[in-house]
């Protein structure tokens, strides 16, 4: 199924990067019935990010909870040579791979083996690389997604950089409509609406949600800023 088929207009993943894996199966169930349609899975690998993060163990074990309810995996491999793990990520229950543009030397190539795999493939830069250098890289390769990371890649936690907005319009106005672009890190309700107005349609989440003592109400606090 492909990303255009996930989107109900908007959406708003909350970052498992950022829950409480003692209770991850009953933070992500609450969150699948409070409507939650897409979680995002980031994969570190302590070389192109400095942690080393969750991977294909801990996908593979919350890929049918979320699959049984009709929603959906999007994982971020914030890895060298992501192509390496396209294998263990479809096996484990990922739908779609989201990899960096300062990853990849041969793009196109890295999109044909996700697509092999039979994944969705998204593409993400950082703060420092040039917004339409990527754009232009996600037409040529025909991606479906686009994700803008508006901190460095690597932590969650960190506070939203204003300059993001500007990279964020420009990445919109460089696509065609029907390719969304995602925005990642430091997203709250006292910026989502801004974000959305920038151009966003996919909305990353984590201490905005798995912060906050109820996550239900967190993630509807996040959909009715953008109401």
């Amino acid at each position: 199924m492909p990303w255009k088929d996930w989107i109900r207009t908007v959406e708003v993943e909350p970052s498992l990067y950022a829950a409480d894996f003692a209770h991850l199966g009953a933070q992500i169930d609450v969150l699948l019935r409070a409507g939650v349609r897409i979680f995002h899975f980031d994969v570190g690998d302590g070389h192109f990010v400095e942690p080393i993060t969750i991977g294909p163990i801990v996908l593979q074990s919350i890929s049918k909870q979320i699959h049984d309810a009709d929603a959906h995996v999007d994982c971020h491999l914030m890895t060298e040579h992501p192509e390496k793990h396209f294998a263990a990520i479809a096996a484990a229950g990922g739908d779609s791979v989201t990899v960096h543009y300062e990853a990849c030397d041969d793009l196109p190539a890295v999109v044909r083996a996700a697509r092999a795999r039979e994944l969705q493939v998204g593409l993400a830069f950082k703060p420092e690389t040039s917004a339409a250098y990527a754009a232009h890289a996600a037409l040529a390769s025909r991606v479906d997604m686009v994700l803008c990371m508006s901190i460095e890649p690597g932590y969650s936690g960190q506070e939203f950089m204003p300059e993001a907005y500007e990279r964020i319009r420009t990445t919109r106005s460089l696509l065609p409509p029907d390719v969304p672009v995602q925005v990642d890190g430091g997203i709250g309700p006292e910026n989502i609406r801004a974000v959305r107005d920038a151009g966003a349609t996919l909305f990353v989440a984590g201490s905005s949600i798995f912060g906050r003592e109820d996550l239900p109400r967190a993630y509807r606090r996040l959909l009715q800023e953008l109401a």
